[in-house]
């Protein structure tokens, strides 16, 4: 990842090659599905003080399967905008069936 990705349909490509092992997959899905479900949890319950679980629970599941399973550095840190679009693309693709957590 030398030169800078300009779009976003390239940078997707990019991501899912770094997150080409299933336990990456898997941790990711289970961080976002967790962000959605701390959202759902303040939305309802009206308790804002939770908020500041979401980039614990979703960071925390993706940046620990990068440095245990894929051993790379996340996408975050360099395209953190993508990186973030990217995790919710993957996460509704692998919960549609579009692709796989095994790749």
């Amino acid at each position: 990842m030398s030169e800078r990705i300009k779009s976003f349909p390239q940078f997707y490509q990019f991501y899912l090659t770094e997150h080409s092992k299933m336990w990456t997959r898997i941790f990711h899905f289970v961080g976002t599905f967790l962000v959605f479900w701390v959202l759902g949890f303040v939305i309802y319950s009206g308790k804002e003080r939770f908020l500041w679980y979401l980039p614990i629970v979703g960071y925390g599941f993706a940046w620990f399967s990068h440095a245990v399973f894929e051993k790379n550095t996340p996408a975050t840190f360099k395209y953190p905008l993508w990186s973030l679009l990217s995790d919710f693309r993957m996460f509704f693709e692998l919960l549609t069936g579009k692709i796989k957590f095994k790749s």
